[in-house]
């Protein structure tokens, strides 16, 4: 489906389990390390890495996941909700347009 796992496990967390937005968010944020070592580590056993022109994305990635995480330790919890419902509305929105295309 192309979406991550944060799509269902934040909303879950924040309606169903009562959790406050950016705990729910930090909660998302650890769960994928580790799944995205193990990811990494199969995808180069496998020799599906491709490190050409790698280092053009890791310093401003690097420098926007600090600004971000600045962003929402800053950010009231409802303000965040918000702005990831409308992020999920938006992403469904283009995922039912892509499916319609085919």
């Amino acid at each position: 489906m192309g979406m991550g796992g944060g799509t269902v496990t934040i909303p879950l967390l924040t309606l169903v389990g009562g959790v406050e937005q950016k705990i729910a968010q930090c909660a998302n944020l650890f769960a994928f390390l580790p799944m995205s070592i193990g990811a990494l580590k199969t995808h180069a056993e496998n020799g599906l890495l491709k490190t050409r022109g790698i280092g053009w994305i890791i310093l401003p990635a690097l420098l926007l996941s600090v600004a971000g995480a600045t962003a929402a330790a800053a950010l009231p919890s409802a303000v965040l909700a918000k702005a990831f419902g409308a992020f999920l509305i938006g992403l469904s929105f283009f995922s039912f347009l892509s499916a319609l295309r085919g």
